[in-house]
């Protein structure tokens, strides 16, 4: 009888001190919240940059049509991670920019990418935004240069590590020449053009815009073309930046796939973002992209097989060491998972 009523006794405190079901279950929500904000927002930061830094040149229009529209900024405003232009004045530059950290994506030729590649450059290109003619050899209207043969002894332009550049010794190795045969003048791609114009050498390694404008305002002859020197347009990635940040790969590449679907949709409107973005007249904006070709995006093969080409060329200039397996580089150059990734969804 005694273990009977203090059993009853033992039930009537407990209940007279049950929590009510409310309360456990603020506690319960309470006590994962401050789980969530002790582990979750340390590793929701540590898996985003704080700034994903970009370049745009005015051979990627592309990146000029991402700057006017916002589209990125817009993308990642959620997260809190902010967006950062710099002006990139060739694939040289870009690829300078990649390497020192100042920039995590750069617009550059297939072929210029694998110079820095070769050369220790830590970058991945990961993405096409065009395939251009944006590469020729040029001369003045009334010059007596007639074909690659005629540049023997001649003095010639070009911006080293940069498609023209490669485009001219492709040239001159496909007619019996080499580098030493030329006078090569190195010069940024503007100086180029200017020195040409102002006679100061023979002949330039030509690149849009700049080749359209001396063409069209100043008679400028292109006098040796071929469309299939010309690498594709990449863009790469800084290996370190995809490591630590896949994800964000694969958003700015979703990004610019609207940006390269809107071009194609949009030929006006874009060639009035060149304009009014690098200062261009209607007709050499229209004549740059007369010779741009946007339709691909997916990295592979295609691309391989140009810049392996280039390769070749390159390591029987010198311009990469003889040791150089190219193959193997461009293997390890071109990573196509994240485009590929973009194009399932």
């Amino acid at each position: 009888m005694g273990k009977q009523l203090r059993l009853a006794n033992r039930s009537r405190f407990l209940k007279r001190w049950r929590f009510p079901t409310w309360l456990v279950a603020i506690a319960v929500i309470f006590s994962f919240s401050i789980l969530s904000s002790c582990t979750g927002t340390s590793t929701t930061a540590a898996d985003r940059p704080d700034v994903i830094r970009l370049d745009y040149a005015y051979y990627n229009p592309v990146s000029l049509v991402l700057r006017e529209k916002g589209w990125l900024e817009e993308e990642l405003a959620n997260d809190q991670v902010n967006v950062e232009w710099t002006l990139s004045q060739g694939s040289n530059k870009a690829l300078e920019l990649l390497n020192s950290r100042s920039l995590d994506f750069g617009s550059t030729a297939g072929a210029a990418s694998l110079i820095g590649k070769a050369n220790g450059n830590p970058i991945k290109a990961v993405y096409v935004y065009s395939r251009p003619e944006w590469a020729a050899l040029v001369t003045t209207a009334n010059s007596d240069i007639r074909s690659v043969a005629d540049l023997k002894g001649k003095r010639v332009a070009a911006t080293r590590g940069t498609d023209p550049f490669i485009f001219l010794l492709r040239a001159l190795d496909q007619n019996g020449l080499s580098e030493q045969d030329i006078e090569l003048v190195p010069l940024q791609h503007a100086d180029g053009k200017t020195a040409l114009e102002t006679g100061d050498v023979d002949a330039w390694a030509g690149l849009d815009p700049i080749m359209a404008t001396t063409e069209l305002e100043s008679g400028s002859r292109l006098f040796f073309r071929e469309p299939n020197f010309n690498s594709f347009g990449v863009l790469n990635v800084r290996e370190a930046f995809a490591e630590q940040y896949p994800d964000y790969v694969e958003r700015v590449l979703e990004v610019y796939e609207r940006g390269r679907q809107w071009a194609v949709d949009n030929p006006d409107e874009l060639r009035q973002i060149l304009v009014e973005e690098s200062n261009l007249t209607e007709a050499v904006a229209a004549k740059q992209l007369e010779r741009t070709d946007l339709s691909q995006y997916v990295i592979g093969a295609d691309q391989k097989q140009v810049i392996v080409a280039a390769g070749d060329v390159l390591k029987k200039s010198d311009v990469i060491p003889q040791s150089i397996d190219v193959q193997a580089v461009v293997d390890d150059l071109i990573d196509s998972q994240y485009i590929e990734q973009v194009a399932r969804q």
